[in-house]
């Protein structure tokens, strides 16, 4: 007998969205969680309110977006390596 097809946990979109809250739920309470501990900041800069945050930000986009520029470049043809 024929068992139904059951869809994995990261396919079903109630799940997916319950995850990305988890990661902003997580997200939030790091950057909330600067107002109770004492920075010990190194340069001047790296001890405002959230840098660690943005720097981690702008530094995911850096990649993506280089990433999408680097692809231009590399991309080759379907059939490239012939047949």
């Amino acid at each position: 007998m024929k068992t139904p097809d059951k869809k994995a946990w990261l396919e079903k979109p109630a799940n997916v969205d319950k995850l990305v809250y988890l990661v902003w739920f997580i997200c939030a309470a790091l950057v909330l969680a600067e107002f109770f501990y004492e920075k010990h900041a190194h340069f001047g800069f790296d001890g405002w309110f959230g840098f660690y945050a943005g720097f981690g930000f702008l530094a995911y986009c850096t990649i993506v977006f280089s990433a999408k520029a680097l692809r231009r470049v590399l991309k080759r043809s379907e059939d490239y390596y012939g047949e």
